[in-house]
């Protein structure tokens, strides 16, 4: 048995257990093991205790530090997003047990607007620029992302949360600002898992 500290947590190898997730390999980095396993951990007691101690953008912005040897990103956070639809899921059931499903639809549409309102901004101005020595997201694939979030919110076409989480930008001077962005993917992926 071997034992690795990263972060202040340390990373145990014992042969005996088995591991929740596939781990990567070769030169491979995956999720610290004993990182995301205290998180989910956390997260399940959180939801079977019936606490709100978690909430799905909690697990939406959780991060883990990558070593060699850690669990395989791609199942992690597959499950990560299985666990955010569940407490989103609760959250709704929540609400609409106190205040009613009208209550929610409504929520849900006022939020659906905001989003609207913003992206209503013309081509390549939708968002704020970094400055043209700084480094964002590249403005035509936001851009393109941003036209399907109308295309759905507008017009009903499909779009999923598994989509809007895997979009990736590449990087661009003078491109928009990741906070902004990430704010607006994060605003629809509320309303998608509040309308599921």
């Amino acid at each position: 048995m071997t034992s690795d500290t990263v972060n202040g947590v340390t990373e145990i190898d014992d042969d005996e257990t088995t591991p929740a997730f596939r781990l990567a390999s070769g030169r491979e980095r995956g999720y610290h093991r004993v990182a995301v396993d205290t998180f989910l951990a956390a997260a399940r007691d959180s939801f079977e205790d019936d606490t709100d101690d978690l909430f799905a953008a909690d697990v939406r912005v959780a991060s883990f530090p990558l070593v060699k040897g850690g669990y395989d990103i791609g199942e992690v956070d597959a499950a990560l997003g299985r666990v955010e639809d569940a407490l989103a899921a609760r959250q709704r059931e929540r609400v609409v047990r106190a205040d009613g499903a009208e209550a929610w639809v409504d929520h849900a549409r006022s939020d659906a607007q905001l989003i609207l309102d913003h992206l209503a901004r013309s081509r390549r101005h939708k968002f704020a620029r970094t400055g043209f020595l700084s480094f964002g997201y590249r403005v035509d694939e936001v851009d393109h992302v941003a036209a399907r979030i109308v295309r759905y919110l507008r017009d009903g076409d499909e779009l999923s949360v598994e989509q809007l989480r895997s979009a990736a930008f590449r990087m661009q001077r003078g491109g928009y600002r990741e906070e902004q962005v990430d704010a607006l993917m994060d605003a629809t992926i509320d309303v998608i898992l509040a309308v599921r």
